[in-house]
């Protein structure tokens, strides 16, 4: 007796489980290889935390949903229940698609905090606020604390810093060929290294024959950039120690008179400088993480799509249901993959 049609099926199948086995392991290597990497380098270094925006926990709700519906699609087309079947697998699309509008939500809201992929460093450098100029409001010297801009120790208020924001945004991106063309505001005046710069027919001048060089200029654009972007000293938005901390080699730092300290000690000059020197790994690190997932998901969503179709035309019995079998056990594995991701950003970013 041939047995080989009665055994072909079941080959098939085991065949194509294996095969989704395989790459789900090779995907759990990448990611394995990248978290471990991550807290090499977390504990390397200065580091930069925060919190995650609540996006990404809707977007767990949604994978996690989706993976249930799918499990009643696998268990309504194994009886035949084609109606429920396709109901079921429509929904799984549905919160899936909704997953990945969640984790772009998430994306744009750490973008709008500051949290950046393409971002070089956690501390502001170039065009720091006091490095080299400084400006008076109404007479009165603005200060920096943080990312707060204050006068009299009170943070500016909206219409002042907004104010400033206007008068400040024409210093942006000086021109090399012609002098930088300043428009008078007699509410502000404009100090470079402790000496006010005098302004005569819309140029600055450092005193009344020598005109503000060209390198002025551009560290005057680069802090207009700073104050039109509401940064101080950090490129992470906020209020530090609440929305975000800086670590070394795993211990938090605190924050006073414009620097770093550790248990109310202030960082060496050396480590400052290594500090404001340091790569913002850690949203680079994050960013990679969750947009390689989310990649995953939309080549699934590509099988998850061809699934519903063909639930849709009627294509799937009890007999044959492989496609819908193999696509659901790798999105269960994305969900778990993802719920993984999840906890290690909250336990250890």
């Amino acid at each position: 007796m041939d047995y080989s049609k009665e055994l072909r099926p079941e080959v098939r199948k085991k065949m194509k489980l294996n095969l989704v086995y395989i790459i789900a392991f090779s995907v759990t290597m990448l990611f394995a290889g990248l978290t471990s990497a991550y807290i090499v380098s977390m504990g390397a270094g200065f580091w930069l935390k925060f919190s995650l925006p609540k996006a990404f926990y809707w977007s767990t709700l949604s994978i996690g949903l989706s993976s249930v519906s799918f499990i009643i699609s696998v268990m309504a087309v194994k009886k035949n229940k084609a109606v429920l079947q396709k109901y079921a697998i429509l929904t799984t699309l549905f919160f899936g698609v909704l997953f990945i509008v969640f984790q772009f939500r998430g994306f744009n809201k750490l973008i709008e905090r500051g949290i950046h992929p393409a971002r070089n460093y956690i501390m502001v450098t170039d065009g720091r606020y006091g490095d080299y100029f400084e400006i008076k409001y109404k007479g009165e010297f603005i200060e920096v604390d943080g990312n707060d801009y204050k006068i009299k120790g009170r943070i500016m208020s909206d219409n002042e810093f907004e104010a400033l924001q206007d008068f400040t945004k024409q210093f942006i991106n000086p021109s090399q060929k012609k002098a930088l063309y300043v428009t008078e505001n007699l509410d502000f005046e404009v100090y470079l290294n402790d000496n006010p710069l005098l302004l005569k027919s819309n140029h600055f001048y450092l005193n009344d024959s020598i005109q503000m060089q060209h390198v002025d200029e551009i560290r005057l654009g680069d802090l207009a950039i700073n104050i039109r972007d509401k940064r101080g000293d950090f490129f992470a938005r906020g209020t530090y120690g609440k929305d975000f901390t800086i670590y070394f080699k795993g211990k938090a730092l605190g924050y006073k008179n414009r620097q770093l300290v550790y248990k109310n000690r202030v960082l060496s000059p050396s480590l400052q400088i290594k500090a404001a020197e340091a790569a913002d790994a850690a949203s680079s690190y994050l960013f990679i993480l969750t947009f390689l997932h989310v990649l995953h998901v939309i080549v699934t969503l590509g099988f998850l799509i061809a699934v519903v179709i063909n639930s849709l035309l009627n294509r799937y019995t009890s007999e044959n249901y492989l496609p819908v079998l193999t696509t659901g056990v790798f999105w269960h594995y994305l969900g778990f993959l993802w719920l993984y991701l999840l906890l290690f950003l909250v336990f250890i970013h």
